[in-house]
């Protein structure tokens, strides 16, 4: 690499150093806390663990309600994803592939749920919740998040399906393939890095909301682990040892997933740009 490039890039890296930094020693300071006691956290805040303390994290992990926690996360994060992508892979297939009166506007009103903030629903959504018998349900939990997720969902897919040429599904019409069979046999798998993408977008965003959960379940049998991080830290506010092990082991799951599928959508997210 000669001087002058390596004098462009220098800056880039020194950037990407200090984000990584930044991003990293936040975490790192989390875990290494996790194996303290409080006494040790309040006397050295910054320096090694010792002793060691491993009954933070180990007490938590044998505890019964953590994996409870976690379950229904899982079960939450996948029935909104399923929904979602569902519902939105065909909305898009509609808005892309076929010419209707309206189309831009409709897409349009799509489009605009990306502006509307959670927020501001609160209390209306949880009133239509309440008339619905949707509370403790997760089903209250999984249907609003799919609402939110859609908009962002088809403005990808949509533009993903647009770059599929037009010869494609001419052949497969001559073929005898009808809208609904191009869809299922031929759009969809030539799709999945983009359903990917999204997907791996809606579990992420499941995983980490807060307010929905917190709004819709009054029982513990269905608290997701960001009201579980909650409660926990309400119950032992004064040991904050225990509340960082909590918090590490919360993040896990889906600093885990994400980074199996970080490939997976960075690729969809490329994909529509690189095609064609």
């Amino acid at each position: 690499m000669s001087v002058r490039r390596r004098g462009r890039t220098l800056p880039l890296h020194a950037a990407l150093v200090v984000v990584g930094a930044v991003m990293a020693v936040p975490l790192l300071y989390a875990v290494l806390s996790g194996f303290k006691s409080t006494d040790q956290l309040s006397r050295n805040p910054f320096g090694l663990p010792d002793p060691w303390v491993t009954s933070n994290y180990t007490d938590i992990l044998a505890s019964g309600s953590f994996w409870q926690l976690l379950g229904s996360s899982t079960v939450i994060a996948a029935g909104t994803t399923v929904v979602v992508v569902a519902v939105s892979a065909l909305a898009a297939f509609s808005f892309a592939r076929f010419a209707f009166r309206g189309r831009e506007l409709l897409f349009t009103l799509f489009t605009m749920g990306l502006m509307f903030p959670f927020a501001v629903a609160v209390l209306p959504l949880f009133l239509l919740l309440r008339s619905m018998d949707l509370l403790d349900n997760p089903l209250g939990v999984i249907l609003p998040q799919a609402a939110y997720g859609v908009p962002m969902t088809i403005v990808i897919l949509r533009g993903f399906f647009r770059e599929i040429p037009a010869e494609l599904e001419e052949a497969a019409t001559l073929d005898g393939c009808g809208p609904l069979a191009f869809f299922w046999r031929i759009l969809l798998p030539m799709a999945r890095p983009a359903l990917g993408t999204v997907s791996v977008l809606a579990v992420v965003a499941s995983w980490n909301n807060f307010l929905l959960p917190l709004l819709v379940f009054n029982e513990p049998s269905w608290w997701t682990l960001p009201v579980g991080v909650q409660q926990f830290q309400g119950q032992y506010s004064s040991e904050y040892a225990r509340i960082f092990a909590y918090l590490v082991l919360a993040m896990v799951p889906a600093l885990a997933f994400y980074s199996a599928a970080e490939r997976q959508l960075v690729g969809g997210l490329t994909a529509g740009a690189t095609k064609g």
